[in-house]
């Protein structure tokens, strides 16, 4: 699918706010959808898997669909799989081949108890959901919590390994959600602003307003993210039972000013450069919308904040 970039600035010109809303309707009636169809897997299985790369706003839509089933008289619990990385070790952590710990590889996870923890929910038994700690490097067991699915009960597991064999072959009912930003944006029949640069924008943003990452940090580690993408998580992408698009019409200009900012600060050697200069000249382009025009459940609040979800 591909937006237009004039199509959008008249819509942001003329009425932000409708223009939001009805990008917004369109974004739950996806997830509406979504939760329909896992619904009706449940009898087959109530483990769900959901992947995708980085800043396709897994996090997000997983918290939407389980409100969604919800709606459906569902209970669902979204549960990230980053909980169960292990603590790097520079004897058995996987490598990249410039010899750094590859954190993009599924076996910096545990997933010898990610298995057993899908077997153990789906006959009702009770398993202690670990808590990885990035800021330490270190599993925290004071933030360990225990997790039983009642009958009518679902999980959604969402992680960017979720559809890799290693793990998804283990339940292969299991309904299979693929997410990214999959919409490029075109002017005069071409390409204009390609959607892997709408996840750089997404990332660059919230790494610098949450994870106190500037944008030559996130710029620099883009790379290796890319090659583990390529490696781990796009080769599984068409096993899903699902391709969940999580761009949205009105997202750049909603994100404008936030990445502007951002981006503007990287000196001129930084990582990347030459992607940036092809990529700012493009977001002068598109007009400019309040971000307060954002819902509270949207899924752009996971990376510009303000949101009613807890990250």
């Amino acid at each position: 699918m591909a937006f237009y970039l004039e199509s959008i600035n008249e819509q942001a010109k003329k009425d932000a706010d409708g223009f939001a809303r009805e990008c917004e309707r369109r974004f739950d009636e996806k997830v509406a959808d979504t939760a329909a169809m896992i619904l009706d897997r449940m009898p087959a299985s109530r483990v769900v898997f959901l992947s995708g790369p980085s800043g396709s706003g897994k996090t997000t839509t997983a918290r939407k669909i389980c409100d969604a089933l919800k709606n459906l008289g569902i209970h669902a619990y979204s549960l990230s799989m980053d909980k169960y990385y292990t603590p790097p070790d520079p004897e058995t952590s996987p490598r990249t081949e410039d010899g750094e710990i590859d954190i993009e590889s599924p076996f910096c996870l545990d997933l010898d108890l990610l298995i057993e923890h899908f077997t153990m929910l789906e006959r009702g038994d009770e398993i202690i959901v670990p808590h990885f700690s990035f800021r330490t490097q270190s599993q925290d067991p004071l933030k360990f919590a225990p997790l039983t699915l009642g009958k009518d009960e679902i999980v959604i597991f969402e992680g960017i390994h979720a559809l890799n064999d290693l793990l998804a072959n283990k339940r292969p009912e299991a309904f299979k959600l693929y997410i990214s930003a999959r919409s490029d944006v075109e002017s005069g029949g071409e390409v204009c602003f390609k959607r892997t640069w709408t996840r750089i924008m997404r990332r660059v943003v919230r790494d610098e307003l949450f994870r106190g990452t500037d944008v030559t940090q996130t710029l620099k580690r883009w790379a290796n993210v890319r090659v583990g993408e390529k490696k781990y998580i796009s080769p599984f992408k068409f096993k899903a039972d699902l391709l969940f698009d999580s761009s949205m019409e009105y997202e750049i200009p909603a994100m404008k000013a936030f990445a502007l900012k951002a981006f503007t600060k990287i000196p001129e050697d930084g990582e990347r450069i030459s992607e940036l200069r092809s990529m700012l000249p493009v977001l002068h382009e598109f007009e400019g919308i309040d971000p307060a025009v954002v819902p509270p459940g949207s899924i752009l609040r996971e990376f510009i904040g303000g949101g009613m979800y807890d990250y």
